[in-house]
């Protein structure tokens, strides 16, 4: 069991202190996983990894005690807050223009080293339909919030939910054909 896993099963009751020990040994993870997820991101965006940190870390360990089963089940809670924060912030950008029409995310190219990411309307249609498809199929959403949100490969996917590497790339094969599909309304 590594360090990580034994602060996050020693949280449960540890309190102030148990955090504080978790927040060195999984910064620079996070760190990195924020920095790969905001490279996909347009131009405009304002956030910095350090802050998409920060902000996730604060969700993460906030003022409700939380039970981490793994390292992955945490690293996963991770790029779900990570997802949240940017659709969020890609929420606020939209308001702020005053709207416009969704235009369409290609998610073939999603993978870490892909081209730039979606503007905030593209990022708000994509969540929409994510929540539409973690409804119907959470173990295939669970993979794309991973794989686009974190910037995991497939192998990490994999470890991080506890399937074979094959079984991660057939639900993301086939969630990314959906989501597609779901966004240009066909």
């Amino acid at each position: 069991m590594s360090d990580v896993t034994r602060i996050l099963n020693a949280m449960e009751g540890g309190g102030a202190e148990t955090t504080n020990r978790l927040l060195p040994l999984v910064y620079e993870e996070l760190r990195l996983l924020a920095a790969q997820r905001l490279s996909h991101e347009s131009c405009g965006q304002t956030l910095q990894a350090t802050a998409l940190v920060h902000e996730a870390y604060l969700r993460l360990v906030g003022s409700e005690p939380q039970s981490w089963h793994s390292r992955g089940h945490f690293f996963a809670a991770a790029a779900e807050a990570m997802r949240r924060i940017l659709v969020e912030n890609a929420r606020r950008k939209k308001s702020e223009k005053g709207g416009g029409r969704h235009k369409r995310v290609d998610l073939e190219g999603a993978e870490p080293t892909g081209p730039t990411g979606p503007d905030p309307d593209s990022l708000i249609a994509l969540d929409e339909a994510l929540r539409r498809l973690d409804q119907i199929d959470p173990a295939k959403a669970a993979v794309v919030k991973l794989r686009y949100f974190a910037g995991l490969t497939i192998e990490q996917t994999a470890a991080s939910l506890g399937i074979s590497p094959a079984t991660a790339k057939r639900l993301w094969t086939y969630a990314r054909a959906w989501l597609v599909r779901e966004m240009d309304g066909v």
